[in-house]
This record gives C-alpha cells, sequence and structure tokens, in this order.
C-alpha cells in the first residue's frame, strides 16, 4: 500500500482522480494530514464516508505511537519515545526556547556511521524512516504538547544524508504553505560529513541551516572519532561547505563534540581556528553527553571557557550549546536502547 501522508498535494490531486474523486477532495485530504493534523481518515469528518473507507483500503496511514515520555525537572525538555507500525522504535526531543519551541526528529531506526561516542550508531542501522515518519514526529510532539513548534532539527538519531530523497521531500512537505508550513531558515539538517551528498544539498539552494558534525580539527583525530572520516578528508569537507555557502547564501554550522582528553587541548582549538577563519560559519562547542557503553568523559568546565576563548581570539564566531534534558537521557539513542534491552 501506498504512503498517503508522502505524498505531494500535486501528487494527492492525481490520485484523487485515479480513484474518481473531484481533485478539491486532495486538498481537504491534504489539510487534514498536515493542518488539523488528524491521526487517520475517521477524524476526517468533512469527507464522505465512502470516500474515507476508499482511502483506508487503498492507502496507508503514518500515526506513530507514543511509547514513553520523559520530562526534565531541570528545563522542561521532554523527550518522546514513539513506535513506528513495524514495531520499530525512534526517539524526538521536544525543547522549549525563549525564542519558541523546537522539535529534533530522528531520520533512521539506528544509524550505521559508527562515531565513536554516540549511542545511535550502537547496533547500526536497522532502516530509514519514510519522510512521513519524519512528519509524524513533529505532527505527535505539536499535539502531545498542545504547542505549536516553530523549529524543527533533524539531529535525533540516524544520518540525514544517508536517506537524501525521503529527508528532501520531508523538507518540502513540512515547509509547504499549505502544511504546517515551518519557515526553511528554521530548519536545521545534521551531517557527518558525506560529502557528495552535501553538493547535492546545495544545488537544491534550500534555506535551511546545514550542521556539520566535524568533532575534530585534525583528519587523524577525527578517524578515531568518526569512521566517515577515513572516505572523506578535512580539506574535502571543508570545501564542500564553501560549496554550500556559495550556492545557498546559509552560513554552516560546525558541531563540536567536547570530549575530555582527546580533542579539546588548545592545538586543537588552534586548528578548529585555522580551518574555519575564512568560512561564514558559526561553531556550536557541545560538552560531550557520556554513555554507559563508551568510556569517553565531558571536558572541564575551564577547558570549555579556554577553548572557546581561542576560537574567539582568532575571530570565529562560537557558542556553548546549553545542555538540555540531561536528566532524561537527552542524548540520542540512549532511551531507545534502554527501552530495547528491556524488551
Amino acid at each position: 500500500m501506498q504512503d498517503i501522508k508522502s505524498f505531494t498535494l500535486e501528487e494527492l490531486k492525481t490520485e484523487m482522480e485515479k480513484l474518481g474523486e473531484k481533485s478539491f477532495r486532495a486538498k481537504q485530504l491534504y489539510q487534514w494530514m498536515h493542518q488539523k493534523l488528524a491521526r487517520s481518515f475517521d477524524e476526517m469528518t468533512n469527507l464522505p464516508l465512502s470516500l474515507r473507507e476508499k482511502c483506508s483500503r487503498e492507502y496507508e496511514y503514518t500515526s506513530i505511537k507514543e511509547v514513553k515520555m520523559q520530562e526534565s525537572d531541570i528545563d522542561g525538555t521532554r523527550k518522546y519515545l514513539f513506535e513506528l507500525k513495524d514495531g520499530s522504535l525512534v526517539e524526538s526531543v521536544w525543547m522549549k526556547y525563549k525564542h519558541g519551541n523546537s522539535v529534533c526528529i530522528s531520520s533512521q531506526v539506528g544509524c550505521r556511521m559508527g562515531c565513536a561516542f554516540c549511542a545511535s550508531a550502537i547496533g547500526g542501522l536497522e532502516r530509514s524512516l519514510t519522510p512521513s515518519e519524519m512528519l509524524d514526529q513533529v505532527y505527535a510532539v505539536t499535539l502531545l504538547t498542545g504547542e505549536r513548534v516553530s523549529n524543527v532539527v533533524v539531529m535525533g538519531t540516524g544520518e540525514p544524508l544517508d536517506n537524501y530523497d525521503n529527508l528532501l521531500r520531508f523538507i518540502r512537505l513540512l515547509t509547504d504553505e499549505n502544511g504546517l508550513h515551518i519557515s526553511q531558515r528554521n530548519l536545521a539538517v545534521s551531517t557527518c560529513g558525506l560529502v557528495p551528498q552535501m553538493r547535492k544539498m546545495a544545488d537544491e539552494q534550500l534555506q535551511i541551516t546545514l550542521a556539520l558534525s566535524l568533532h575534530a580539527s585534525s583528519d587523524e583525530k577525527r578517524r578515531e572519532l568518526m569512521p566517515v572520516a577515513n572516505k572523506y578528508s578535512i580539506a574535502e569537507l571543508m570545501e564542500a561547505c564553501r560549496y554550500y555557502f556559495e550556492k545557498t547564501g546559509r552560513r554552516i554550522t560546525f558541531e563540536y563534540s567536547l570530549v575530555g582528553g582527546v580533542n579539546d587541548k588548545p592545538e586543537d582549538a588552534q586548528r578548529l581556528a585555522a580551518l574555519t577563519k575564512n568560512l561564514n560559519c558559526h561553531v556550536n562547542l557541545i560538552p560531550v553527553n557520556p554513555i554507559k557503553e563508551r568510556d569517553f568523559v565531558q571536558s572541564k568546565g575551564t577547558e570549555i571557557a579556554s577553548f572557546k576563548n581561542k576560537l574567539e581570539k582568532n575571530g570565529i564566531n562560537v557558542t556553548i550549546r546549553r545542555e538540555m534534558g540531561r536528566d532524561i537521557d537527552g542524548a540520542c539513542g540512549q532511551l531507545r536502547r534502554r527501552q530495547k534491552a528491556l524488551q
């Protein structure tokens, strides 16, 4: 069965014609799915019962199910564990900021990138998510919190650019004026550095923020932390970043997880400053979130401050990411792993 929530409005019009329905039904259906966030065809009360029954027979309707929710006592961040139709589990995180509500979604069940400090990669990749499964994380969180989502980050479990076509369709649907119409500028997509897909994404000329998980300033150190570094060098990554900026005019965000004693030394900061100096970019320093399966530790507060200071002295735009949901397994993959261990 075809996945109706992943259709564009134009595709939906074609589908309605195939079913012998008038084309205006497509817009009604689309609004129910992407504006009113209906959880099933049964909720679409202004559609004839005959059409709803026809749709139930012809199409799959994605509606993910909440399995667990943890709320932070520190900052109100909520972490949701959702179950997909095939029983797979994915995580989404809802964060409340002064500038609006943000949802971090997953793009895959598991991940095959194998980054050394990440819980998502333990166990490898199970499968990629469909556009509707990515969308429905945003929709479900909107309904569960009763609050509008203004920013979406695709930084949860999975490598988004390893699920390129589905990601692209998800972006088009999420930002479509007939749906939730979230601005492309309020959407960020993370990548561990798949160079060909970064260039391909640049050619789409979207207005999204591309966030590169860099995590090291030398190829040698990056290879220790991230297997993808064996395929693409930092020099190739920087070229792809320049290309992205040339094509879109959007500055790149560099994500840099500070791991105590591994990549937080003064020479690491100096190299990072030299790498990013002539790029229109922003560096986001992330105190690493320790996971029990790995022996990485967070850098000391003094080292984090010193690292930031060194970058600033070199004229680099830098912030330390505010830690959200530390007390509720905020890092990607932790809640899912614990739930799977119980099953």
